[in-house]
């Protein structure tokens, strides 16, 4: 009788871990380059952090730099990251420092050097968590460079991932495995959708959401996320229960009505384009790991139902329903979808404000600060505009997390007699 409770605190010792990585209050800068400064997979895990884990303490600020190598980043950290003050940081860097040509030892101690710089000054400015990215993969079928092959590159980029990896290890912070988990699913994915599909975009190395989807699949993951968005049980005789941030508003024998607070992941409508996330999915396993929306259905009668979620319904069998089906992977049409897309729409317009701020003023600010220590009234105008400018981040940040809001939906199923 004792096993029950035992079994219940472990579950919630597992939970609590599963997201311990991501602290109170966390502040998470997302890091790389020009990758990164497309603001896609960023926008995905930002998207994530704010919607689907039911936290309101997350803060994302995104500082992509294109052409960026390492070495660039670890100049201009101190200043630019003083912008934010991060305690939790991504990095992906490697697809510039691998040079564009075969691997040679070189080109792997001059990145090792480069990111032990970046390691050791995200230290120095207080990060606590760093989910250390290797670089993504290459589409050899989409990427042409005189200068190496795509095989040679993968191979370079390989290289740099295990020293990403080793310097995880050795910091003792989560690792990042982008390059493998793109490569995996590019793999799978050429083999059922043909050569042509490119989800690494048309340049075989600017990644298409297809393969933006994987890189923040990646990150999510080393951050610690479980991927637990919500437990619904319909009982057809009896109550109906929902887990943890999913409130219950009405029931009926054999329908549940909810306000969520946590959302699953929303996908692009496509299934078969690379410019559309949703068409990734049957190559890689973002749904199992990061976005399961369990529904079980107790005490059938029938052999199959129909279940309904806002507009789409979907037939099961008994046996699959009672043993539980992902709502979040089952439904390409769900109640969140226009939240999500207006949530998305806003995190990308402060993503592309901090693209500006960091490019066109903040990183140029240090280039005057010696002068302005020495002139009171330009450092008091540059502390005016840092201000004005942190201000206004602060509105559109404001702005982003009015939308976060509880989204009201209903669960029916229905016998097939």
């Amino acid at each position: 009788m004792r096993i029950l409770p035992l079994f219940s605190i472990l579950l919630a010792a597992v939970s609590l871990r599963a997201e311990s990585l991501l602290p109170p209050d966390a502040r998470v800068a997302v890091i790389g380059d020009s990758i990164t400064e497309q603001k896609i997979y960023s926008k995905y895990i930002e998207t994530y952090l704010l919607a689907c884990t039911g936290r309101s303490d997350i803060q994302v600020f995104q500082f992509g730099w294109s052409g960026e190598r390492a070495g660039g980043f670890a100049a201009r950290l101190e200043n630019d990251l003083a912008t934010f003050n991060p305690n939790v940081a991504t990095t992906c860097y490697g697809m510039n420092d691998a040079s564009y040509r075969p691997y040679a030892p070189e080109v792997g101690t001059e990145y090792e050097k480069n990111m032990r710089l970046v390691i050791d000054g995200l230290k120095k400015v207080g990060v606590k968590v760093m989910a250390i990215g290797s670089p993504g993969g290459v589409d050899p079928d989409y990427f042409k460079k005189p200068s190496v092959t795509g095989q040679d590159y993968n191979d370079n980029l390989a290289h740099l991932r295990d020293i990403a990896k080793k310097l995880a290890e050795e910091n003792k912070q989560p690792f990042a495995n982008v390059y493998d988990t793109m490569i995996s699913a590019l793999t799978k994915s050429k083999a059922a959708l043909g050569k042509e599909y490119g989800p690494f975009g048309g340049d075989g190395f600017h990644p298409a959401p297809a393969g933006q989807l994987l890189m923040a699949q990646a990150f999510l993951k080393a951050l610690g996320l479980d991927g637990d968005i919500g437990r619904i049980t319909i009982d057809m005789k009896g109550p109906s229960t929902a887990s943890s941030g999913h409130t219950v508003q009405g029931l009926q024998l054999g329908a549940i009505t909810v306000a969520s607070t946590k959302w699953p992941f929303v996908f692009d409508a496509d299934p078969k384009s690379a410019s559309s996330n949703r068409s990734i999915l049957p190559f890689t396993t973002f749904n199992q790991d990061l976005n399961r929306f369990t529904l079980r259905v107790l005490n059938l009668d029938s052999a199959k139902a129909k279940v309904t979620w806002g507009s789409q319904s979907l037939e099961f069998t008994r046996e699959q329903l009672e043993s539980g089906i992902n709502l979040a992977a089952e439904f390409t049409k769900t109640p969140f979808d226009n939240d999500f897309a207006a949530l998305t729409a806003a995190i990308t317009q402060k993503e592309s404000f901090e693209t500006t701020l960091i490019k066109s003023l903040v990183t140029h600010m240090r280039v005057v600060s010696a002068e302005a220590a020495e002139e009171p009234k330009v450092a008091a105008a540059l502390g005016k505009l840092k201000k004005k400018l942190a201000d206004e981040h602060a509105k559109m940040d404001a702005s982003v997390r009015k939308l976060v809001k509880p989204v009201t939906h209903t669960i029916k199923v229905e016998e097939i007699r």
